[in-house]
């Protein structure tokens, strides 16, 4: 069975800014209930034996809500690159051939050295 050959991805200024947001608004959602569950147990909490029990939730939940902050400077930092780029080219759409090779291997290679358990959005 032979291999399909790569297909370059075309992509319009609108198309970006699309996924750009919807990416973003999943972000958005999943700090906003990773505060309503931290909350809840912080709630729960009464002695200190509740922290045993509590505390690896609220733990979790609290890189939850880092991990969204760091994705969202990544992805602010991949759009004012897009952005950069394609002003530059002065077109509508440009590919991602033309964005800087290195940035975009960058970010995915810190994506991927991520824990691999966590359960979050991935680039």
């Amino acid at each position: 069975m032979n291999r399909q050959k790569k297909k370059p991805i075309n992509l319009s200024k609108d198309s970006v800014l699309s996924l750009m947001q919807e990416i973003y608004n999943e972000l958005v959602e999943q700090r906003s209930t990773a505060i309503r569950i931290q909350n809840k147990m912080l709630a729960m909490l009464k002695d200190p034996e509740d922290m045993t029990l509590i505390g690896p939730v609220i733990e979790k939940q609290q890189k939850i809500i880092n991990d969204t902050t760091e994705k969202k400077l990544s992805l602010s930092k991949l759009q004012s690159t897009l952005w950069e780029k394609s002003k530059s080219a002065s077109e509508d759409n440009f590919t991602i051939g033309d964005m800087d090779e290195e940035t975009l291997q960058l970010l995915v290679k810190k994506d991927i050295s991520k824990d691999s358990s966590d359960e979050t959005f991935k680039i």
